[in-house]
């Protein structure tokens, strides 16, 4: 297939190696347990659910459909009124998250794809969304293993996907988010840059960023590959990438001005509905502050405190592990976006995003298969379970 050969996403020395198919297993495992992990948190909030109904008079629900309320809340829920109604023609003045006109701040690429697959699959929206996901998240581990592969050798690759699949923010590869998509694209499109394959670059990031509006890093990624090139090779073919990296973005703005006769309708309802304003960090600073102050007062400080934590250990294995630069300028730009809103701040699915540097931590706990990479995995197994659970009580806005 051209686009296999173009991206060298066929086999080759390195995927015939004995190791390489071992390692793919256990990425394989890792990511089969890791989302009964998520739903051992969704047990805890089902419970909980079940407690609040029964003190309130009420018979709680039972059966699948609290599996799949758990697994579609939060962001799921605007997502499925995408696929179900598309986009809202006119946006109501001081629209508010409790209509259901917000769901134009929601990006197309992933509720679109389940409208229309929804109709190939039985069994509902939820059902089909929940599936997909978990069919691109486990196409993300194996395509991250590549990269690892590919950027180092095969145990750093089984590390770093075990990794991926154990990291907090992985949550988002069982929930009805738009992450998983956006983290194929963004594998597909880092390979492609790797290959200077630049217009399946340019694809890759233009749908990046119709995914997902921290896709428009893909953007900044191929901008610094093209310039690496010109500078280098004086290779100006790569400039296609960057001038089509941005192309979803700019496309749904101008597809929402078009629907809603409104010029700037997306970001009037992120102000309106979420109260969404730039802090440039200074969020983070006032939650890290609330934690020194009032210990166990806020979980959504704890949860900041413990994503910076972890962002500074991810930013510290990226500069021993020297990454390519359109890797590291794809990581920069997610964890600035992540740090730049008002409402919510730093959080693990953020930094899941930021996932090549998920790949150096994976190099630099290359060699540990003893006592120590037991812990950091009973660790991670924990922060999984509560991280899911926080969410699925609505303790912590994830």
């Amino acid at each position: 297939m051209p686009l296999l050969a173009s991206l060298h996403l066929r086999d080759d020395m390195a995927t015939r190696d004995p190791l390489w198919a071992r390692a793919l297993r256990r990425g394989i495992f890792a990511y089969l347990l890791t989302r009964v992990f998520v739903l051992l948190g969704g047990g805890v909030a089902i419970t909980s659910w079940a407690v609040q109904e029964k003190e309130k008079g009420r018979e709680p629900e039972t059966g699948f459909s609290n599996i799949a309320k758990y697994l579609d809340m939060w962001d799921g829920h605007w997502y499925m009124d995408v696929v179900r109604m598309g986009y809202p023609r006119d946006i109501q003045d001081n629209v508010t998250y409790f209509v259901s006109d917000a769901r134009a701040a929601f990006f197309p690429l992933y509720p679109r794809m389940v409208h229309y697959l929804d109709k190939v699959f039985p069994g509902g929206p939820v059902p089909t969304a929940l599936l997909v996901n978990f069919v691109l998240g486990a196409l993300f581990i194996y395509l991250a293993g590549r990269i690892a592969l590919r950027l180092f050798d095969v145990k750093v690759a089984e590390k770093a996907m075990i990794v991926l699949c154990l990291f907090p923010g992985s949550f988002v590869l069982s929930f009805a988010y738009s992450e998983a998509t956006l983290l194929v694209l963004a594998c597909l499109c880092l390979i492609a840059l790797t290959e200077r394959a630049w217009l399946w670059a340019g694809l890759f990031a233009g749908l990046g960023s119709l995914a997902r509006p921290n896709g428009l890093a893909l953007a900044v990624a191929c901008g610094v590959a093209a310039l690496l090139a010109i500078r280098e090779r004086r290779e100006w073919s790569a400039l296609v990438a960057p001038l089509l990296a941005p192309t979803g973005f700019v496309g749904f703005m101008l597809f929402l001005r078009h629907h809603t006769g409104e010029p700037w309708a997306w970001f009037r309802v992120q102000n309106e509905a979420w109260d969404e304003g730039t802090s440039f960090g200074l969020t983070a600073i006032q939650r890290v502050a609330d934690f020194v102050l009032h210990p166990v007062s806020s979980p959504t400080s704890l949860m900041t405190v413990f994503s910076l934590v972890l962002m500074g250990i991810m930013i510290w294995a990226a500069k021993r592990h020297r990454l390519p630069a359109h890797h590291v300028a794809y990581s920069v730009v997610v964890l600035a976006l992540m740090l730049v809103p008002e409402t919510v701040t730093a959080r693990p699915r953020f930094l899941f995003t930021a996932f090549p540097l998920l790949l150096a931590c994976g190099a630099l706990m290359r060699d540990e298969d003893g006592d120590r990479w037991l812990v950091i995995v009973a660790v991670f197994s924990a922060g999984l379970v509560c991280v899911s659970g926080l969410y699925g009580v609505y303790g912590i806005i994830p």
